[in-house]
Order: structure tokens, then C-alpha cells, then sequence
């Protein structure tokens, strides 16, 4: 069976091995059983190196050597090898959450603030802008936005905005509203029958109509708004400016709430 560089491509990708492992692994696949010298054939490796790349997959998990002379190796159903990898991926996940935040308890973490913050005081506030392009990249920092909020949380935007959001952030809204933090969304929305029950409980919404604008303020400190109209752009060139200046947070806030008092309570 010849398989194609397509799908070499994909596996090495997805599973993070070279050029010769991924050949000898699916030539193996293909046989189920085979010798060094039968896979280095059948997979155009040199029979020099089939040794070497043979065992790195055995350390790897990919393949396994069958007892008895000639040596022969074995081939690991995927299943077992997606679920091993799968375990190593959370553990090396949960050391590495665990060690991030050990560090905020450590004089290292002490030292990049006080690098920080006698940086910041050189800075001009309404220079502490940024930008950020994709959807997901955009969220990311949004989210973090939202979990520093203090006081208020202000939102417009569309109505497939405003669902995204609500399902994108519904633990974070929760969490927030524990905590004592109001929440309003402005958006063109008929009803709240596609939000779940935390985020109405969470969430005060308002219909407004001719909403043309897509911004969070957070505390009337921080300001995330958007560059593209949501409808002609594709979540990957979507687009985002980032101000943490209040002066010009709170010109965004005087404009929600302007919105905000002409809407129609949904909750």
C-alpha cells in the first residue's frame, strides 16, 4: 500500500515525528509484522538508519519488538497510541499549570512586577494600546479582560455576538456575578431563548435596535473594541484594538450606556 504525502504530512503533524518515522510507522501499519529490513524496504529508508528510527518509535510507543530470532517488530493499534499520548498531554499539562502558579509564590514573580510597574510609570496611559487579529486570539484576551473585572462589565454587540459570548464565557459571567460584578449586554436580540440559565441569571440584557458597534468595557478602565463589521469578516481576519487608558474607556462607556438607556429589558 503506497501512502501519500498528504497523509505523511498529516501524521507527522499530529503526532510530532520526523519524516522517517512516520515511513517506517504506516509501512508497518500496512504489514502489521515485519523485520528491519523488510520495512527499510518498503519504505524507501536507508537500511542503515531503519535500526535507529525503529527504535526511537519503540521508545516512543509507536511499535513493539516481537520476541524470537529474526527480530521482528510489531505495530501498536492507534487507539492505544491516541490514548497514551493523550494521557502524557495531561500530565505534562497539569505539571506545567502546577508550575506556573507556583511561580507567583516565588521572588522571580516579585521581580518581573517591580520590572513591570517601574516600566509602566514611564509610559503614558493612552499609549498602553494593542492589537489583536482571529477570533480566538481575541477571545483569549477578552477573557482575560473579563476575569480582572472589579465592578462593571459592559458589552455591545450583534446578535451572533452576543451568543458566542454568552456560550464562550458562561463559567467566566457566572463567576463574575458571584463575586458582586454587574454585567449588561447591548445587542439586537428578539428574545433569550437561545441562552443558557447561568447566563441569565448572570447577565442583564437589552434589545437595541441599529447597534452598530462591537466593544467590552471592562471597570471603565479597559477597552476591547472591534474593527470589522461582524457580518463581512471572516473570524480569522477578524480584528481587535485593545486601550487600557480610562479616559478613553469611559467615552466608550458613555456611549453604552446612552444605547443601554433607549433598549428594552430582555430579563
Amino acid at each position: 500500500m503506497i501512502v501519500k504525502d498528504e497523509l505523511l504530512k498529516k501524521l507527522r503533524a499530529s503526532f510530532d515525528l520526523n519524516i522517517y518515522e512516520v515511513k517506517i510507522w504506516t509501512s508497518l501499519l500496512c504489514r502489521g509484522v515485519a523485520t528491519a529490513g523488510e520495512l527499510s524496504d518498503s519504505s524507501q529508508i536507508p537500511r542503515s538508519r531503519s535500526y535507529d528510527v525503529l527504535d526511537s518509535l519503540e521508545k516512543k510507543g509507536f511499535v513493539m519488538m516481537k520476541l524470537g530470532k529474526p527480530i521482528k517488530y510489531i505495530a501498536i493499534e492507534p487507539n492505544d497510541i491516541i490514548r497514551r499520548i493523550k494521557d502524557q498531554v495531561k500530565e505534562k499539562s497539569k505539571a506545567r499549570l502546577e508550575e506556573l502558579g507556583n511561580i507567583k509564590d516565588e521572588p522571580l514573580f516579585t521581580d518581573l512586577n517591580l520590572l513591570y510597574t517601574q516600566g509602566i510609570q514611564k509610559v503614558d496611559s493612552t499609549n498602553l494600546t494593542g492589537s489583536v487579529q482571529g477570533r480566538d486570539a481575541i477571545y483569549s484576551q477578552l477573557k482575560g479582560m473579563l476575569e480582572g473585572a472589579e465592578k462593571e462589565v459592559v458589552i455591545a454587540t450583534t446578535e451572533e455576538g452576543a451568543l458566542r459570548k454568552m456560550k464562550k464565557f458562561k463559567s467566566v459571567f457566572t463567576k463574575l456575578k458571584n463575586k458582586g460584578v454587574e454585567i449588561k449586554v447591548a445587542a439586537p436580540v428578539e428574545n433569550l431563548d437561545g441562552f443558557s440559565k447561568e447566563v441569565k441569571e448572570s447577565v442583564a440584557f437589552k434589545k437595541v435596535e441599529g447597534l452598530d458597534a462591537r466593544f467590552c468595557v471592562v471597570d471603565k478602565n479597559q477597552v476591547l473594541f472591534m474593527v470589522s463589521d461582524d457580518e463581512s469578516v471572516h473570524e480569522t481576519y477578524d480584528s481587535a484594538v485593545i486601550v487600557n487608558a480610562p479616559y478613553f474607556s469611559k467615552s466608550f462607556s458613555i456611549m453604552f450606556d446612552t444605547m443601554w438607556n433607549k433598549g428594552n429589558s430582555l430579563n
